[in-house]
């Protein structure tokens, strides 16, 4: 008996060791589809709004200088049969000018559209992400896969989408409810 207690011992220390280790490395996959939080979440459409409202404030100047200019353009056309040389070559050089500014306008614009465009959109991703992160701490998961369509998760069985409960609690946390 005595020689048959010390190899059960060792083999229930093992069993023990062995469960302790597969129970602490076990770990539940699971991810969010990343495209469909962007889409659901609220505030997206909301800063999304007001992002498009300030472009076209944006843009609609741009095509009050063009079509100022385009006026001006008109008007000497229709009277340089009238002008001096010198003053066609005033006006050729004004007008010149005119559409070299507003040119350079226009990409200034064009540029501070994109740059709010990424800088909204990185908000609603911080905000994504630090909601992600306060989750998966609350719910004990060591990792939450980001799955956005580019071949990131291939497959992925539904159990394991989390992408409607993020969606609901990110949205629930924006409307202060």
């Amino acid at each position: 008996m005595k020689n048959l207690s010390l190899p059960l011992a060792i083999i229930a220390l093992l069993v023990s060791f062995a469960s302790f280790f597969y129970l602490k490395t076990s770990t539940k996959l699971v991810y969010v589809d990343v495209n469909k939080l962007m889409d659901g979440y609220k505030r997206t459409a909301l800063v999304k709004k007001e992002f498009e409202a300030k472009a076209t404030t944006l843009k609609a100047n741009v095509d009050s200088l063009l079509t100022n200019w385009q006026k001006e353009l008109k008007t000497y056309e229709k009277d340089r049969a009238s002008m001096t040389e010198k003053e066609l070559e005033l006006k050729q050089e004004l007008l010149g000018n005119k559409q070299q500014q507003i040119n350079n306008y226009q990409q200034s614009i064009q540029k501070q559209i994109q740059q709010e465009d990424q800088k909204i959109t990185q908000t609603v991703i911080n905000d994504i992400n630090d909601y992600i992160k306060i989750y998966g701490k609350k719910n004990g998961y060591n990792i939450i896969f980001g799955a956005s369509g580019g071949g990131n998760i291939m497959y992925a069985a539904d159990a394991s989408d989390l992408t409607a409960e993020i969606l609901e609690g990110l949205n629930n946390e924006f409307e202060g409810n």
